[in-house]
């Protein structure tokens, strides 16, 4: 299925194919010059100089430094944050940053309704919207994979439902960073997170909130009158599917609702994409195992 972008106001489409990234050098063509990489020195150079900038200056970092720059966002607090900042730094169009939204078609009915007051408050973002591949809607997606894939196959889930639509939003949109809504006072794996990290497929990650903790986020909001969910108001703090998400008890970590009971804690887009890969390879494996057993059972008996 084909991606659905939707512009926000009149605005042009924005060319991500700029490929002066300023971390490679030579007299050549701009087809001689390699991919924006980072080497373990100079990742851990700019982390160690991006950890005491603001914000808003890790973002302009970003917009002046990073080609293919991309929003990822469900909506969450920080990624409103984010986009509000964005929308402050008063950008010429070439250099604005595009929102992609992963629509799993399982997402509280708030989350969708935040969608179009963001849409309204910040008319000049472009948003892409990408869904499981080939299906439209809830009824569609359980009649293709079966009903309530998170409880009979959460990994599968995560894989149709999430990465595989990142994935796809990556390779389509020619995505070669992303900013995140991840922070370090989330708790569980984000608890020493880097502002940049390169994930094992070589995207790049920022997160320039990193350092934030919730009530300062929270007070951004406050102050700058910034869209958010309402479900914030009623005891939420991290919020995903409906299935996999509940309000919070004081004291607990923000993203204790988050597959609550479950030693999970991410859904497997901020986790090494290879994993899904090496385990959609291992079903495959099992298959033609399966396939194999079966062919030598059928010869034993015809013997």
């Amino acid at each position: 299925m084909s991606s659905r972008c939707s512009t926000i106001g009149d605005m042009d489409d924005i060319s991500v194919h700029d490929t002066e990234s300023g971390y490679v050098s030579g007299s050549g063509s701009e087809s001689s010059l390699p991919e924006i990489h980072f080497t373990k020195p100079h990742l851990a150079f700019l982390n160690r100089q991006l950890q005491f900038l603001e914000p808003q200056d890790i973002l302009r970092w970003c917009i002046t430094s990073l080609p293919g720059l991309f929003q990822t966002t469900a909506f969450g607090l920080t990624g409103l944050v984010t986009l509000d900042m964005l929308s402050k730094m008063k950008l010429p169009r070439p250099q604005m940053v595009d929102l992609i939204f992963l629509d799993t078609l399982h997402h509280f009915s708030e989350t969708l309704a935040l969608v179009d007051r963001v849409r309204s408050q910040y008319p000049l973002v472009n948003l892409h919207v990408y869904k499981p591949d080939g299906v439209d809607t809830v009824e569609e997606f359980a009649q293709k994979h079966g009903e309530r894939l998170w409880q009979t196959n959460d990994e599968l889930y995560d894989w149709v439902a999430k990465v595989e639509p990142a994935q796809r939003a990556y390779r389509e949109l020619q995505v070669a960073a992303v900013l995140t809504g991840r922070r370090r006072s989330q708790g569980g794996k984000r608890g020493d997170l880097d502002v940049i990290e390169v994930d094992e497929a070589g995207l790049i990650k920022v997160n320039p909130l990193a350092n934030w903790s919730f009530q300062q986020v929270q007070d951004y909001v406050k102050e700058n009158e910034v869209p958010y969910n309402e479900l914030l108001d009623r005891g939420y703090k991290s919020i995903g599917d409906w299935h996999s998400t509940q309000a919070i008890k004081a004291g607990e970590d923000e993203r204790a609702g988050r597959w609550k009971g479950q030693a999970k804690t991410e859904c497997g887009i901020h986790n090494p994409r290879s994993k899904f890969a090496q385990y959609l390879k291992e079903q495959e494996r099992k298959k033609k195992e399966e396939a194999l057993q079966k062919a030598l059972a059928q010869l034993e008996v015809a013997a």
